[in-house]
């Protein structure tokens, strides 16, 4: 019977999920852009799971692999590098177009080499002092992408990369309106069963990874160091494993946002970022899949969300309140009250010793 509920909630879940932007398409394209950003952030969200949820180590940088992936995504689909080398240009004259399938994967490689480098010199590090080092190697980053532009343009500095290819599936642009099944799908809701597919693989991982070995040596690695390691775990190599494997996911999400938005630049990978992400991991339940994914969609759409209301408020000051700075102060307090109602997490793993809710002990 109990089998029987979790597949009857499981499919009612997906049909909501195919429907929802065929919904939301009908008042314009508005909403169903906010749902693929939230998706992004989903896969964010999961991949920084792996590091602070699952292994406990705080990452206040993982904004870099999201650059990593965004640039890596960039250079290989925009005409940067055929008009800036010309033995690039001579290799490929009809420019660089380069497929999905080599670009996801590529993006999450060279997020995960990211992690391990970052990972390698901070093995010895714990807490505070991981969290400090963690978050300059994410300012380096922005800073590099910056500045790559002397002695040569590979990044073209602050002004970011344009022209970049929309994301093609099978060789049919995601940009590009499509008809199926009677339906008319845009742009954006065609990226968003893309951003679907990605986030169920992503789940799939991660629930196979927290019930694995790999994932219990993790958990103990969080819960006590010392001692996992003298159960004869080996931490060092497992550590390394949690920051590339979580950077992986990093990469792949910038990927796809480079291939969505069409343009990237350093802005957009600013600490804020970082913060916002593990605010998501730690607001929606730390080490807990469904927590993790209900704390980034909330913390995605709500700044959306709340775009509307603070236009209204500063209407009925007479615009002395502006209202960027109002609709962050909303989300600081909406998060505030949230800690504040549930320490743990809005949906928090169950406790050590203590059956899930709605199980019977």
């Amino acid at each position: 019977m109990q089998q029987t509920k979790k597949l009857a909630v499981f499919l009612a879940s997906a049909l909501a999920l195919l429907i929802l932007p065929l919904i939301a398409q009908q008042f314009g394209s508005g909403p169903v852009r906010i749902m693929d950003t939230a998706l992004l952030y989903v896969m964010l969200a999961l991949g920084l799971n792996i590091v602070v949820g699952y292994a406990g180590l705080l990452d206040l940088g993982y904004v870099a692999f999201y650059a990593v992936g965004a640039y890596m995504f960039a250079l290989l689909a925009s005409p940067h590098l055929w008009d800036t080398f010309p033995a690039i240009a001579q290799m490929f004259p009809d420019g660089l177009h380069t497929p999905l399938w080599v670009t996801i994967p590529l993006g999450a490689g060279l997020a995960a080499l990211a992690g391990v480098l970052l990972g390698a010199p901070t093995l010895k590090l714990r807490g505070d002092y991981l969290a400090i080092v963690t978050l300059g190697f994410g300012e380096i980053i922005r800073v590099f992408m910056n500045n790559l532009e002397h002695p040569v343009n590979i990044t073209n500095g602050p002004r970011g990369l344009g022209q970049i290819d929309s994301i093609a599936v099978f060789g049919v642009p995601l940009s590009q309106k499509t008809s199926l099944f009677g339906f008319e799908l845009p742009g954006v809701t065609l990226h968003y069963y893309l951003f679907l597919t990605l986030v169920v693989v992503s789940v799939l991982i991660c629930y196979r990874l927290e019930n694995s070995r790999i994932g219990r040596a993790w958990m103990a690695i969080r819960e006590d160091e010392i001692a996992a390691k003298a159960m004869g775990i080996n931490t060092r190599n497992l550590k390394l494993l949690a920051f590339g494997m979580g950077a992986t996911f990093g990469g792949v999400a910038g990927a796809m946002f480079a291939g969505f938005q069409g343009f990237v630049s350093p802005e957009s990978f600013s600490l804020q970022e970082s913060v916002l992400i593990v605010a998501m991991v730690v607001l929606g339940g730390m080490g807990h899949l469904p927590g993790v994914i209900l704390g980034a969609l909330l913390l995605a759409a709500l700044p959306e969300v709340l775009r509307y209301v603070a236009g209204d408020i500063q209407q009925m000051t007479d615009g002395r309140i502006d209202a960027a700075i109002l609709r962050q102060a909303l989300v600081a307090l909406a998060m505030i009250v949230i800690m504040l109602m549930r320490p743990r997490g809005l949906w928090p793993a169950p406790e050590h010793g203590k059956p899930a809710p709605n199980t019977p002990a």
